[in-house]
């Protein structure tokens, strides 16, 4: 794997959602937490689908498959999961025109993967997300995906409105992870938390943790479902490491003594 902190990212950010969601007044002692989770790979499984994209927009820019240009590319993609996309492909290219015509590639080609159902949610996961908000805390789902590529997985798994909040890194200001626009914007907007250190940022990748950790978030939790393997989370500051985001609620109501 590549060495993480040598990375540069960009980030975004987005608005409220009319939450249509469990009602977020909760009858637990639990202290109220701001409770930021990635998508892909935490609360979405997508069997995969970033390579397939990312291999169809190369193919599309003609980065010949089998080459080891190919190969090189591919790597580095699987080396930066978590990281804003447009990102990566402003590194890979090298110029902005090819970047930007590589993440529309990638947008679209993702959601045609999208739209044929090839993702499904993290089992477990509408299920933690309704028991947080139900406990009184506030969900923001977050993602390095584009608005576009993340408002078509919320609509193909019927998830729009199930959080307080969506952000994407352009609505962060354009600094998606390691970066953390997306945890500290979340903050901002929600007014959820009246210190960042009630704030709980889950994921499965070591920008997630890189980005929960430069917040000042009190609980950065790695996950096992998605791109990265425990050591790799802990290396990069996770303060705990689950099994599946199915765990969080159990681990705040220990965190808090409930």
């Amino acid at each position: 794997m590549s060495d993480l902190s040598d990375l540069s990212d960009l980030n975004d950010l987005s608005d409220l959602n009319d939450a249509s969601g469990p009602s977020s007044t909760g009858s637990t002692n639990e202290t109220r937490r701001l409770i930021v989770l990635d998508m892909a790979g935490t609360t979405v499984a997508d069997g995969g689908l970033v390579e397939r994209a990312f291999e169809r927009a190369a193919e599309r820019l003609g980065v010949e498959p089998g080459s080891a240009d190919h190969a090189a590319k591919l790597q580095y993609v699987r080396d930066t999961m978590g990281e804003s996309k447009i990102s990566v492909f402003r590194h890979l290219f090298g110029t902005e025109e090819l970047a930007q015509r590589a993440n529309s590639a990638f947008e679209q080609a993702y959601g045609e993967l999208v739209d044929g159902g090839l993702i499904a949610p993290i089992p477990g996961a509408r299920e933690a997300i309704e028991k947080l908000r139900a406990d009184g805390h506030t969900v923001a789902l977050t993602t390095g995906f584009a608005r576009v590529t993340q408002d078509a997985i919320l609509d193909a798994l019927g998830w729009q409105g199930l959080a307080d909040l969506t952000l994407c890194p352009a609505d962060a200001g354009g600094r998606g992870r390691r970066y953390p626009d997306m945890v500290l914007a979340a903050f901002l907007r929600t007014g959820a938390a009246t210190d960042v250190r009630e704030t709980v940022v889950a994921g499965d990748t070591a920008y997630d943790m890189l980005s929960g950790r430069r917040a000042g978030a009190g609980i950065v939790a790695g996950v096992l479902t998605g791109a990265h393997d425990r050591a790799t989370l802990d290396e990069h500051g996770a303060t705990h490491v689950l099994a599946s985001i199915a765990d969080l609620p159990a681990l705040l109501a220990r965190e808090s003594g409930a």
